[in-house]
C-alpha cells in the first residue's frame, strides 16, 4: 500500500520505514502520525491509529482503498490494542506477585520450622523430634546422629517400619548416656532395601533467620540459622 500526500510527497510508506526522520507537511493527519512516531522509534497503537486515519484521508479517489484491505488493517490495530492491554495485565500481576512473597517473606522471618535436611542446630538440654521417610515397609531402620568433628555418637534404632513417614526423638544424650554439647549435628538414616544399603531423607527442626525472594519469579529460599538454604517447597512444617 502506497498512498502519497499529495501536498508534500511524503509517502505512509516512508513514514514507517524511517521514524525517525521528521518530515515536514502541510497535512495535518500525516504529520501527527510522523510525529507519534519519531523517537520512540516502534508503532505503538496511536500513531498506527493515525496513519490509518491519515490513509483513507489522503487516498487516490479514482484508486480507493479496497474493503478488505481496510478491514485488516482494523484486525491489526485490534491485536496490537489487545497485546499491549495484554501486557499491562501481565506486568500488573507480577507486581502484585512480588509484593505477595515480600509479605510471605517477611511473616517467616523467626518461624521454626520443619524442613528436608540432614543437619540441625541442637539444644541439647531439650529433646529433638525429627521425621524419616520410608519408602516402602522395611524390617529395619536407623539414624546415626554425628557431630562437628564427623563422630558418630549415638544410633537409634527405629525397628521395622511401614512406607510413610518415621519418627523420632533424640534426648540429647550420646551412646554412653552423657549430655551431648549443643551444636549442629548430622542425622543419617539409612535402611535395606531389597539387599541394598539405602539412605532415607530425614525432616529436622530449624529456625529461619532471613528469607531471599528471586528476582525471576523464582522460589523463595529460607535461610536457616546454621544451616544455611532450604527452598519452601522443601519444608513440611511452619510453626510459631
Amino acid at each position: 500500500m502506497s498512498v502519497t500526500d499529495t501536498t508534500s510527497g511524503v509517502s505512509i510508506k516512508d513514514v514507517l520505514a524511517n521514524s525517525s526522520v521528521k518530515t515536514t507537511t502541510t497535512s495535518d493527519g500525516l504529520s501527527a502520525a510522523t510525529s507519534s512516531a519519531t523517537g520512540s522509534k516502534a508503532l505503538g497503537k496511536d500513531a498506527f491509529l493515525q496513519l490509518l486515519v491519515t490513509q483513507l484521508k489522503n487516498q487516490n479517489p479514482l484508486d480507493p482503498q479496497d474493503n478488505s484491505a481496510f478491514v485488516a488493517q482494523l484486525a491489526q490495530f485490534s491485536s496490537l490494542e489487545g497485546i499491549t492491554t495484554l501486557n499491562d495485565t501481565v506486568s500488573g500481576i507480577a507486581g502484585n506477585y512480588n509484593s505477595s512473597q515480600a509479605l510471605q517473606a517477611s511473616s517467616l522471618v523467626g518461624r521454626s520450622v520443619i524442613a528436608q535436611t540432614d543437619k540441625a542446630v541442637v539444644d541439647t538440654s531439650k529433646s529433638l523430634n525429627g521425621t524419616v521417610v520410608v519408602p516402602t515397609s522395611v524390617s529395619a531402620a536407623t539414624v546415626k546422629i554425628t557431630n562437628s568433628a564427623g563422630t558418630v555418637i549415638r544410633t537409634l534404632d527405629l525397628g521395622s517400619q511401614s512406607a510413610g513417614n518415621a519418627s523420632f526423638i533424640w534426648d540429647g544424650k550420646d551412646s554412653s548416656g552423657a549430655v551431648a554439647p549443643a551444636g549442629t549435628y548430622t542425622f543419617g538414616a539409612t535402611t535395606t532395601i531389597d539387599g541394598t544399603n539405602t539412605s532415607l531423607i530425614t525432616y529436622l527442626p530449624a529456625t529461619v533467620n532471613s528469607v531471599t525472594i528471586s528476582q525471576t519469579g523464582g522460589e523463595l529460599m529460607l535461610n536457616l540459622a546454621g544451616l544455611g538454604s532450604v527452598a519452601l517447597s522443601k519444608v513440611q512444617t511452619i510453626g510459631l
